[in-house]
């Protein structure tokens, strides 16, 4: 989840970036940033996700962490023909929460904890074993580089169950909650 779109005008005045800078950053006119801060329009979910990271890297130009400084770089990953059931027992092995599916070098989706819950009550658990992960998977999750800022990450990570770090238009990393945890320290 992103933030509240009624925080955007506080967060940018706390910054000190005008609307007309921050319009620029996105990619939307000064009247729609206008628009959205009074409340007399609801931006796409991709405009206010443009809008959130535009605002915590403006805040985090200061910072000289980076993404690329707490992603882990094992990456576990499972294919869209694996099943339920393999997802289920490489998390449990590893103790992790999601795995990204990846067809061959391609991200296509992401397997949570969340989902496979919601899904078992769907289907049961005796379709387990038969289920692929292609028909369960959740979208794919953000990727940014590996020179992103840090604190662009906090946004993000509320919305996602992970953000996957690429360098070169590869996905190298990934970072979790637990990962955003860390930098906190």
């Amino acid at each position: 989840m992103l933030p509240r779109i009624d925080s955007i005008k506080q967060i940018r005045l706390k910054i000190g970036i005008t609307q007309k800078k921050l319009a620029e950053l996105v990619g939307v006119s000064t009247s729609m940033i206008n628009q959205i801060e009074s409340g007399r329009s609801q931006p796409s979910y991709d405009t206010a996700k443009k809008i959130f990271e535009s605002l915590a890297k403006q805040e985090g130009e200061s910072s000289s962490h980076t993404v690329g400084d707490f992603c882990s770089k094992d990456i576990i990953k499972l294919k869209p023909s694996n099943t339920l059931h393999d997802a289920i027992k490489k998390m449990h092995e590893l103790s992790i929460s999601q795995i990204p599916v990846f067809n061959n070098s391609e991200v296509v989706g992401v397997i949570s904890e969340d989902g496979i819950v919601k899904h078992l009550a769907d289907i049961g658990e005796s379709e387990l074993k038969k289920s692929k992960l292609a028909d369960t998977m959740d979208s794919v999750p953000p990727i940014v580089d590996w020179d992103t800022p840090a604190n662009v990450l906090v946004p993000l990570i509320r919305y996602s169950k992970c953000i996957l770090v690429s360098k070169k238009l590869k996905i190298v990393g990934i970072i979790t909650a637990s990962d955003t945890l860390k930098m906190m320290e």
